[in-house]
């Protein structure tokens, strides 16, 4: 989950994308019920820290809201995005630290 509305706003696109679904997805309000911790994904990465505040977690999550008024990636970048998560698969860069 992320503390900014611009990582969650990519969370909603990409996982409507790379479902093949359609529709702008959704972007949730949510509390966690349980200990969270940075991210090790994003955090550290290309910036130090953790600029796109995001962060996991094993526990729960409580939806209480979701905003529903954000404004899309226009198509080309969000393309851009979907390139260059399948060029990091092709090159077996795709790696997700648990």
């Amino acid at each position: 989950f992320a503390a900014l509305l611009e990582p969650a706003v990519w969370g909603a696109e990409l996982s409507v994308a790379l479902r093949g679904g359609d529709g702008p997805g959704h972007v949730y309000v949510v509390e966690p019920t349980g200990p969270f911790e940075d991210d090790p994904n994003v955090t550290n990465k290309k910036f130090p820290g953790n600029v796109t505040r995001s962060y996991r977690t094993r526990h729960p999550m409580t939806i209480v809201g979701e905003i529903e008024a954000w404004e899309a990636h226009p198509p080309e970048v969000l393309q851009s995005m979907l390139d260059n998560i399948a060029r990091l698969r092709a090159d077996g860069q795709d790696v997700i630290e648990d």
